[in-house]
């Protein structure tokens, strides 16, 4: 019994290793996605649209172990809210890397259009900001670090200064005929993107809550 309970938490702890090994993934896909995009590297954005394929085979991989366990083990309370917090953390990091897809076929419809210089660098500070954001969060789930995941709400608000910027950024470029017209809301969308990038990061702080204490927010007293 007790080497059955010994086997049980190392699966535990191999599924959040697991989680965190997607969430490095997701990452690598937003740093080269950005990079692609701002180099109009197109042998670049096809490598992110085929990095989608391993990314999504580990989630799968994921969610299958996790309920093996909950099948096998009928964990209760923290090991229950562990389990259940990696099947929707892992969904949030899966769709981070659907929305750097999105950016780099983005960056494949502006091909071969040069990126404004303030336009260019707030993509550039938007890419950063999601990966920041979701390194930040991915590290407060693996270390079950509440403070840390709570700072994310408010990392949060410097992603969305950057979205309200580049669309007054864009707006201000304005646009002389339809291609650049198309070219601006490419932009734009891929905006959207990283901004949803950071709201999923968001989400996963916000599971490491519910894993650690059982629930989703913090008494008014904590903030």
């Amino acid at each position: 019994m007790v080497e059955t309970r010994k086997l049980y938490h190392e699966q535990l702890e191999e599924l959040k290793d697991d989680t965190a090994r997607l969430a490095a993934m997701a990452c690598e896909q937003v740093a080269l996605g950005t990079q692609a995009l701002l180099d109009g590297d197109l042998a670049a954005a096809g490598t992110v649209v085929t990095g989608d394929g391993p990314l999504d085979d580990l989630t799968h991989a994921i969610e299958e172990n996790v309920y093996l366990l909950l099948a096998r083990q009928g964990p209760v309370a923290g090991e229950l809210r562990t389990l259940i917090s990696v099947l929707r953390v892992i969904h949030e990091i899966e769709r981070c890397g659907d929305l750097m897809v999105n950016v780099a076929k983005a960056t494949r419809r502006l091909f071969p259009h040069s990126l404004d210089p303030k336009i260019r660098g707030l993509l550039e500070r938007m890419g950063a900001q999601a990966g920041n954001q979701l390194r930040l969060s991915i590290a407060a789930f693996r270390e079950g670090d509440v403070s840390q995941a709570e700072a994310l709400a408010d990392m949060d608000d410097t992603m969305d200064d950057l979205q309200k910027t580049l669309f007054r950024a864009i707006f201000a470029a304005g646009a002389a005929d339809e291609a650049d017209l198309q070219a601006a809301v490419q932009v734009a969308l891929v905006g959207r993107y990283y901004e949803r990038i950071a709201d999923h990061a968001v989400n996963v702080s916000q599971r490491v809550r519910f894993m650690v204490i059982g629930t989703f927010r913090s008494p008014p007293s904590e903030r």
